[in-house]
């Protein structure tokens, strides 16, 4: 028996959030729910979709490509909640840890994110606090990283979706 309900992905697949299944995950799910979500909660100064986030960090992670690009898969079925707010859910950071779990299995990776693409993630983060956040004296977390040599785009849902799919069949090829 599934745990709590499902959800009617973009494909018309049922999806268990909670009791993920590899077989239920599906690139053109990720794609799209990526390309349709806006990093930062919609706090930064122009459209700037998880799914051109996961395009950037899957150049940078070296073999770790794939992982780069799926590194956010898990929010395309849960949403990307804000890191402030997601510290004090522990229910739903395990939700989301057994999530992107079954979102590497799916596609033959390791069930734990790699250390190169979690540095990767991390210098872009710094990448966007200067190019796509208002200014702030505030420090981050990230604020002793290098940027990525990157110009961020902030590429429509439809350009986001199309690139990411690109670079999934570019990776695939590769294998």
């Amino acid at each position: 028996m599934k745990l709590a309900g499902w959800i009617q992905t973009y494909t018309g697949k049922k999806f268990w959030p909670l009791d993920p299944r590899p077989e239920d995950v599906d690139i053109v799910d990720i794609a799209h729910a990526l390309a349709m979500q806006c990093r930062f909660g919609g706090h930064c100064l122009r459209f700037y979709a998880n799914a051109e986030h996961s395009v950037y960090v899957s150049h940078h992670c070296g073999a770790d490509a794939l992982a780069g690009l799926l590194h956010d898969g898990s929010e395309a079925y849960l949403l990307d909640m804000l890191s402030p707010i997601k510290a004090y859910m522990p229910d739903y950071k395990a939700a989301e840890k057994r999530c992107q779990a079954v979102v590497y299995r799916r596609f033959g990776l390791s069930e734990v994110t790699p250390e190169s693409v979690k540095l990767a993630d991390r210098r872009l983060l710094k990448t966007e606090r200067m190019q796509i956040m208002a200014p702030s004296a505030e420090p981050w977390v990230i604020d002793a990283e290098e940027p990525l040599p990157i110009q961020i785009g902030g590429w429509s849902p439809s350009t986001a979706k199309v690139a990411f799919l690109d670079r999934f069949e570019q990776l695939q090829r590769a294998a």
